[in-house]
């Protein structure tokens, strides 16, 4: 006990040690994650002119929060959270449903060129977003829905990633449940829905919070398709605050700081179950 007291204490020395600069690097981190928001925050608490100062302030002189109000008035902002909302609820809920059924198929049905289609699905995951933008114009035109709410989501209601991901969570789950349920007299379709979809919840839980936030952030397709600011969501909205010649950044700043607190509501909720699927699918792949 003698001779194990001194060791304990170099071992607890180095633990503290390495605990410190592992407290200093994470607390770095979470400083430089944390400025843009805070200095959003002080901009839109500056005057017009103050943001335009050289060198700029960090503190402003005089804390004025009227640009929190003047949002409501530069913009239609109500309709067009509303636009967010409904496109981020659209392309979430479609991308569960359809990338849910499509990664069942390929991960537990067999039929004939399975594989040869999954890799030709696959291959849509090394095509630029960008160069699928002119035919889901056209197709968008064609149907006589530019300038509406259905513009923004249906393009988005499918994608090969959540498929893909969700396959790699059915490929895990065991044989024995399907053979179980098909002697008690399950379909196809009640199995999945009841038996193999419950057991993926972590996976559909990421893939939303994953969706949800592309969708909300989204700028380039809103800003093609829809031209109207009554139809414009508040990404796309916030683009026409900036002017040719000036621009005013407390409203700007002010407007981004609303519009970035659902988001984070989002993932506050749902965060147990994004880290816990992003920690499965890393042990599992």
């Amino acid at each position: 006990m003698r001779e194990s007291s001194p060791r304990r204490r170099i071992n607890a020395r180095r633990i503290n040690a390495g605990s410190v600069a592992t407290h200093a690097a994470l607390s770095l981190g979470a400083l430089v994650m944390v400025f843009p928001f805070l200095w959003q925050l002080l901009t839109a608490a500056k005057s017009l002119a103050e943001t335009a100062k050289v060198p700029p302030t960090f503190l402003p002189d005089t804390w004025n929060w009227s640009s929190f109000e003047e949002v409501f008035t530069a913009l239609p902002f109500r309709d067009m959270l509303f636009n967010s909302v409904f496109n981020t609820v659209g392309r979430t809920v479609g991308q569960l449903v359809f990338c849910s059924l499509a990664a069942y198929a390929f991960a537990r049905m067999q039929f004939r060129g399975r594989n040869v289609l999954f890799a030709l699905f696959l291959s849509v995951l090394m095509v630029p977003s960008s160069l699928l933008v002119l035919p889901q114009y056209d197709i968008i035109q064609r149907l006589g829905l530019l300038n509406s709410a259905p513009a923004l989501f249906l393009p988005g209601m499918f994608s090969a990633f959540g498929t893909f991901m969700l396959r790699q969570f059915f490929l895990t789950l065991p044989k024995e449940l399907e053979e179980a349920a098909r002697i008690d007299g399950a379909g196809s379709f009640r199995i999945f829905w009841s038996i193999m979809l419950p057991l993926v919840r972590p996976a559909l839980a990421a893939l939303a919070v994953i969706t949800a936030m592309w969708s909300w952030n989204d700028l380039l397709w809103p800003l093609i398709v829809n031209t109207d600011p009554q139809k414009m969501p508040i990404s796309a909205g916030l683009t026409s605050l900036e002017g040719q010649f000036e621009t005013n950044y407390p409203v700007m700043m002010a407007g981004s700081l609303i519009a970035s607190l659902p988001m984070l509501i989002v993932y506050v909720f749902l965060q147990r179950h994004f880290v816990q699927s992003v920690a499965l699918s890393g042990s599992k792949s």
